[in-house]
Formats: structure tokens, C-alpha cells, sequence
């Protein structure tokens, strides 16, 4: 897929491909069908050159003590209302900080601003995930000092997102009740890659019979993974304290683990 939406042409992943004989794509230009092969080792040397950078990130975050939050969705499952509702929840307990990812605009930092959180927004172009480079560049403009849990909010996309490692430390996947149930089945890497699931607009299954809470769950054990999965809507609070609940505990866990090392 990277051959083909863009996400090779971002300016990280420019930095990153150098030094003729290990990574060989240096235009600008859009991509021209290359062998298989060849295709590959640039994908795999990009994923090399990511992971590495995302130790650089996980490194400075644990320096900084932060717990990292990758939300990753399809479009319009609710993230940035979830984030919203999680600050208004969690304010004056824990000190929040937002990085978001879109193709374009700066709408969804705008909202998370408003809040009173400081939020960074990156603009991928026609990238349709975030990578570490990316997030190491926001974090030139995010102070962490202070910070208990920083958010990433990905690009809206249940495919990409989930091969990139970030530097975080917890995946949290969202699906939406308007998506249908059969969303894990279908895009298994994503929801394989989840450590949290949350069912979202729950306040709609009352006007969407079609939709089984149960047959997600079973959908999601399908592909042997323990994650748990909370209910919630973040327009009416339901389910909103469980959440809360599991940043808690999450963020409890991340400080004794450091607090080991």
C-alpha cells in the first residue's frame, strides 16, 4: 500500500532514506512501479529506520515519565470526542497532552486547545498513518514536563496504523456501533495490535438493532487476543468511568515498571 497512497513520499521518511545501497528512493517524485523485491527492502529498511526512532521517542518518554496512548479508528469512530471527554473527566488529576494526525487541517488540535490541553497537530499529506519520525518531530513543539499521559491521536484508518510502532507504550482501538460488529474480523492487524478495545456511540444501538456487542467480543477472541473491551459513549458519559479507569491503572503500572528499571 505505501507504493501507492504516499506514504513514502513524507518528509521523514525522505530524511530517512540516505546513503546510496541502503535505502535507494531519493525523488520526489511519485513512485514508479519498481520489482517486488526491491519494493520490499524499501518498505522493510523504512520500518528499520521507524523502529529505531521510536526507541529514541519511547527513551524520552520514559525520561519524562509519560505514558503513551496510541488511539487509532477508522474516520468519525470519536476519538477527539473521546479525548474531550476524558480531559473534562480527568482535569485537576492527571495532566493530559495530545499529538493528532490528519491528512489536512488543524481542527482536531483546535478542539483538544480549547480544552485548556496542549495538543500538536500533524498534517501526514496524503500519508494515511503517523510514524515515529513524524511524532518525533511534534515533539520539538510539546513540552512533557509535567505531563502524565500523552494521547496520540492516528490518522483515521484501520490498516496502516497498526504496523508503525510510535514509541508508545498502549494501543487503543476504537469501533464505533455505526461500523458494524464484524470490523475485527475484517481487520485483523489492527485489532490484533490492541491492548484496549473500546466499543464507541453506544448510545446509538438502541436505533441500530443489527449491531451485537457480543458478536465484536466474539470477533475479537476469534483472533486470540485477551484485550478488554469497554463499552462507552463519551456524548452521554455511559461507560466513561471504566475508561478512566484503565488510564489509571495503565498509567500505575507504567510509573512501578519505571520505577524497576
Amino acid at each position: 500500500m505505501c507504493d501507492t497512497c504516499g506514504c513514502l513520499m513524507t518528509p521523514p521518511h525522505q530524511i530517512a532514506i540516505k546513503h546510496p545501497g541502503k535505502l535507494v528512493l531519493t525523488s520526489t517524485q511519485p513512485i514508479r512501479p519498481a520489482p517486488p523485491q526491491a519494493a520490499v527492502d524499501v518498505l522493510h529498511g523504512l520500518l528499520d529506520e521507524n523502529d529505531a526512532q521510536a526507541q529514541r521517542n519511547r527513551a524520552h518518554f520514559a525520561a519524562h515519565r509519560v505514558l503513551v496512548v496510541n488511539l487509532m479508528s477508522s474516520p468519525g469512530a470519536g476519538k477527539t470526542l473521546l479525548l474531550e471527554s476524558t480531559i473534562d473527566a480527568l482535569r485537576g488529576e492527571l495532566q493530559l497532552a495530545v499529538i493528532e494526525g490528519d491528512l489536512e487541517t488543524e481542527n482536531d488540535a483546535a478542539r483538544i486547545r480549547a480544552k485548556g490541553v496542549p495538543a500538536v497537530q500533524i498534517t501526514t499529506g496524503s500519508a494515511c498513518h503517523l510514524d515515529a519520525h513524524m511524532v518525533h518531530s511534534a515533539l520539538h513543539g510539546l513540552a512533557l514536563t509535567g505531563i502524565d499521559i500523552l494521547f496520540i491521536e492516528n490518522v483515521g484508518n484501520l490498516v496502516c496504523p497498526a504496523s508503525f510502532d510510535l514509541g508508545h507504550h498502549h494501543n487503543v482501538v476504537l469501533l464505533s456501533v455505526p461500523e458494524g460488529d464484524d470490523k475485527p474480523a475484517k481487520y485483523p492487524v489492527m485489532f490484533r495490535a490492541a491492548d484496549l478495545m473500546l466499543l464507541s456511540k453506544t448510545d446509538l444501538l438502541p436505533l441500530l438493532e443489527d449491531f451485537s456487542p457480543q458478536r465484536a467480543e466474539t470477533a475479537l477472541r476469534n483472533l486470540a487476543s485477551p484485550a478488554p473491551l469497554l463499552l462507552l459513549s463519551a456524548k452521554t458519559g455511559q461507560g466513561l468511568e471504566a475508561w478512566l479507569d484503565w488510564l489509571r491503572a495503565a498509567l500505575k503500572a507504567h510509573r512501578a515498571a519505571l520505577t524497576e528499571v
